[in-house]
């Protein structure tokens, strides 16, 4: 015979969603993390693991995979194009392999970033490609488009998650001097244009607004009065998330609260580095942070607190492994040539956090 207490419960969890059942508001969880670079170490690296046939990624994230893939909806910023080949390039002119983006996707990853400073790297033809084969591959991106129709068609982009719907934009400050030819589509940081990309991603559903921007000055540890200004701009018109990328390192995160729309806003100002062969201290790792949105008593979507975790970019330490992303939780398996490194740049990075973070703690066992 069927139990009737878990019939009862099956019918509840159906009806008003398991966090209610647990003790938690209905929402959702989010994880972000900063730059997936490629430079040429780990290009040369990936090839030699594919035996000189293909480029092989796959020992680069199962450390970290299982927390991508706890969350409900993963973010990060592709910051190369897929050029297609034959040959692949790091810096200054980027171009990756696809197995680079499948990779971050088989890690967990759902929104791919593609609106940073070097989009354009490799030209226009590399840029439409890198949109097809995002495509291809079956995950989400957002922030070029092959043409201006295409982006009036895909802004809004809204995700239903647990039936929260969320609406998610992208723009760079720039594309390293190279110009969109040809029609290309890139969404540049203009007020304008935000403002507008902003209310019709509300009318179009969205209750929570999250803006992802490219921003900010390489290497600098704290936010500079143009990052503030502009978080400020996008407070005002409502956002609800504002996460940024770009300068390679860390910089604060904090919760302010939009008094005129009685919230709390999460302003991320830089995740740091992913992944890549980046070499001093404060580029080895980075921060990945988790966000939580839930119903309140009156049902309205809100941001509820975040969290953040570190972690590390390990180099290889031979044949047989790879540059290796390892969050905090597991810092014992970084590799000990590599331990003095890690200490560096956790205690930089959290020197910078602990005194510029507000309402939004250390938390790497509950991440």
């Amino acid at each position: 015979m069927l139990n009737l207490g878990i019939l009862l419960f099956s019918l509840l969890s159906f009806i008003v969603g398991a966090d209610t059942v647990a003790g938690r508001a209905p929402g959702a969880d989010l994880i972000f993390v900063g730059d997936a670079m490629q430079h040429q170490g780990q290009l040369d690296q990936a090839l030699l693991e594919g035996n000189g046939t293909r480029y092989d990624y796959s020992k680069c994230f199962s450390h970290i995979a299982p927390v991508i893939a706890d969350a409900d909806y993963a973010v990060c910023n592709l910051e190369v194009p897929l050029g297609g080949g034959p040959k692949y390039s790091g810096y200054p002119c980027f171009s990756a392999p696809d197995s680079y983006a499948e990779t971050l996707r088989d890690a967990g990853f759902d929104l791919f970033l593609t609106a940073n400073n070097h989009c354009l790297d490799s030209g226009m033809g590399a840029a439409r490609r890198t949109i097809k084969a995002l495509d291809k591959i079956g995950v989400d991106h957002i922030g070029t488009y092959t043409d201006i129709i295409e982006r009036d068609s895909l802004v809004p982009f809204i995700k239903d998650l647990h039936g929260i719907k969320f609406g998610f934009l992208n723009y760079t400050y720039g594309t390293n001097g190279i110009p969109a030819r040809d029609g290309m589509e890139v969404a540049l940081i203009d007020r304008d244009k935000i403002r507008e990309e902003i209310k019709k991603t509300r009318s179009a559903g969205a209750e929570i607004v999250c803006v992802t921007v490219h921003w900010g000055v390489e290497y600098v540890l704290i936010e500079n009065a143009s990052q503030r200004d502009l978080a400020d701009f996008l407070i005002e018109q409502g956002v609800d998330l504002i996460i940024g990328g770009h300068p390679h390192v860390i910089q604060p995160m904090k919760v302010v609260h939009n008094d005129r729309e009685d919230k709390d806003v999460l302003v991320v100002y830089s995740l740091g580095n992913f992944i890549s062969n980046m070499k001093t201290t404060d580029t080895r790792g980075g921060a990945l942070v988790k966000v939580r949105v839930e119903r309140d008593s009156n049902g309205k979507a809100k941001f509820k607190n975040a969290a953040y975790d570190l972690f590390f970019s390990a180099k290889p330490t031979g044949p047989g492994s790879n540059y290796t992303v390892y969050p905090s939780a597991l810092e014992d398996k970084i590799p000990s040539a590599q331990q003095a490194h890690w200490q560096l740049f956790k205690r930089s990075a959290r020197r910078i956090l602990d005194t510029h973070n507000v309402a939004v703690p250390f938390r790497p066992n509950s991440i």
